[in-house]
């Protein structure tokens, strides 16, 4: 543990009382969810994750289409990005992300997919399959499907066909999506109004803070609001809510995205939701004012911090969130934005 994360720790257990947290819920899919959940468990220990079920690739897709189950992919992410940072928490969570070699059948197949689909045949029940995974990782939180059926994502994309790029046709699979060369104008689930998990349901009603976000946007983040259950959850919920931006738009999904259109197309989706904070990387807002006016428009305020990794030149990739400098910012938004219910 840092000496940052400890700081943290105690400022959390200072303002609150002992033995008082605050409970939060943080929505989302892949790596953006991952990033929050590392930065939030820095923060509190009553913690929920609430994860998209809509992946059809990979060892994933390959598991679902298979064996008819849910994508396990996003969910063993969640699992492991809230391991802790004690030698059980690191080792559990480089097994559980470890990927098979070789040519056979197990090729690419994550050893946390395999046993997280395992549970679900042995115990019958998601959520107490998930639970088990969680204890036995000494996971710092809770994970929780989004629905208990599978998903697929279904998107209008304008220009999919580079050769007719006025053409909009339906696309099919979160895969597909993700890497479409097109304009994605909108998305929807299959079936069209999917059951929630009841105890998704619960936890975002008894939160006192709800964050959305990073993650890819049409793929990760919007498929929650699809679910009418859990868009009614956050609706009515008495927590507050965070919007939090990706670092820089994603490459076919969002590609050309300024941060005031991440949420135009939000709310497109919900527009009967409200945001009381958008979080977003200083560096990553070239027009401060109309980021506001855009935040402003979902009832919210907007909240720049220094949240980016160091760009690493022998790594390269794409931006990554640096999970002290992100928990630092939530950390903030908590202390600064009000407190709603027994920790306040």
């Amino acid at each position: 543990m840092t000496i940052r994360t400890r700081r943290l720790r105690r400022l959390v257990g200072a303002r609150t009382g002992r033995g008082a947290q605050p409970k939060v819920v943080a929505l989302g899919g892949g790596m953006g969810l991952s990033a929050s959940l590392a930065a939030l468990r820095r923060i509190t220990g009553a913690l929920t994750a609430v994860v998209t079920v809509a992946d059809d690739g990979g060892s994933s897709g390959r598991l679902r289409q298979e064996l008819g189950v849910l994508p396990p992919g996003d969910l063993r992410k969640a699992l492991a990005a809230l391991c802790g940072d004690d030698d059980w928490g690191r080792t559990w969570s480089r097994v559980i992300q470890h990927r098979f070699a070789g040519g056979g059948e197990l090729h690419d197949h994550a050893v946390g997919n395999l046993l997280i689909v395992a549970l679900w045949e042995q115990l019958g029940d998601h959520v107490k399959a998930l639970d088990l995974v969680g204890r036995l990782l000494g996971a710092h939180g809770r994970v929780l499907p989004m629905s208990a059926v599978p998903l697929e994502l279904q998107a209008l994309v304008r220009g999919h066909d580079p050769r007719r790029p006025e053409e909009v046709t339906t696309v099919r699979g979160q895969a597909t999506v993700a890497l479409t060369p097109g304009e994605v104008q909108s998305v929807h689930l299959v079936p069209h109004d999917p059951p929630a998990v009841p105890e998704a349901v619960e936890a975002v009603l008894d939160a006192d803070w709800v964050v959305l976000g990073p993650g890819s946007w049409f793929s990760s983040v919007i498929p929650h609001l699809l679910v009418p259950e859990l868009l009614q959850a956050l609706t009515e919920t008495k927590a507050r809510r965070v919007l939090s931006l990706n670092l820089a738009p994603q490459p076919g999904e969002t590609d050309g995205f300024s941060p005031q259109r991440h949420l135009e197309v939000l709310a497109r989706h919900a527009p009967k939701l409200a945001f009381d904070v958008v979080l977003a990387d200083r560096a990553a807002v070239p027009d401060r004012g109309r980021l506001r006016e855009a935040a402003q428009r979902l009832g919210g305020t907007v909240e720049l911090a220094p949240v980016a990794a160091q760009a690493d030149g022998a790594q390269g990739g794409s931006p990554r969130h640096d999970p002290e400098l992100l928990a630092a910012a939530y950390d903030r938004i908590f202390r600064m934005h009000g407190r709603i219910g027994p920790w306040r």
